[in-house]
């Protein structure tokens, strides 16, 4: 009996036990609006290098292809290093939206720069130019799904819900990004101030999750 009262007041209450298994409310709305600019770039891009290079089923074929090829092996990078510097995934998060930030705002000049020093190459050497375009944003995209899982993971000590609500919410706001880019930005920014907006979305990501960071360093 001694003993049974002296591991329930050793033990934490449940409510306790609960609020360091619940994940960080910030994860959601930080990773639905990353999701949004993801898609919002996608179709920015998409119309981009349909402008420069055509419209055929080519085309779009590798548009497409490079975008998820590009998110399949950002998320097996992501994945391998979140493996190797968990206590970094949150901060390894960050700078991939810095660095997709970054990359956005000036997307449309470097493909206009890249449209006319390749014109006339061929069409197997520009749809290969074209991927490359789509695919290295495309792995910062893709990275960032594992390293928050990682983080998330590390807290709730449950992957399954993990993925799973972090998946769900980043999947509604690219749905999000790509109603919002064809019914509202596009008409009423074009399509450089509308690649302008998202990299500011992601930069604004990357500077507020650094500075949350900062604010929690003592936790995991």
């Amino acid at each position: 009996m001694p003993s049974q009262t002296l591991s329930t007041k050793l033990a934490p209450p449940a409510a306790e036990q609960l609020k360091a298994q619940a994940m960080e409310p910030w994860l959601f709305p930080v990773f639905f609006l990353s999701g949004s600019a993801a898609l919002v770039y996608q179709v920015v891009w998409q119309r981009a290098l349909y402008a420069i290079y055509g419209v055929d089923i080519l085309s779009v074929t590798i548009v497409v292809t490079a975008f998820m090829l590009g998110l399949g092996l950002g998320s097996l990078a992501g994945g391998a290093l979140s493996c190797r510097y968990p206590q970094a995934a949150v901060t390894l998060f960050a700078l991939s939206e810095l660095g997709i930030g970054l990359y956005g705002a000036f997307s449309l000049r470097l493909f206009a720069l890249i449209a006319e020093m390749t014109h006339g190459i061929g069409h197997v050497a520009t749809g290969g130019v074209a991927f490359l375009l789509v695919a290295l944003p495309a792995m910062l995209m893709g990275a960032t799904l594992p390293l928050l899982v990682a983080h998330a993971t590390s807290r709730s000590r449950n992957v399954g819900r993990s993925l799973g609500n972090l998946y769900f919410t980043n999947t509604l706001g690219a749905a999000f990004g790509a109603f919002l880019a064809a019914r509202y930005l596009l008409g009423g920014l074009g399509l450089r101030a509308t690649a302008e907006v998202a990299a500011a979305l992601n930069v604004f990501l990357g500077v507020l999750v650094m500075v949350l960071r900062r604010g929690r360093r003592g936790e995991p």
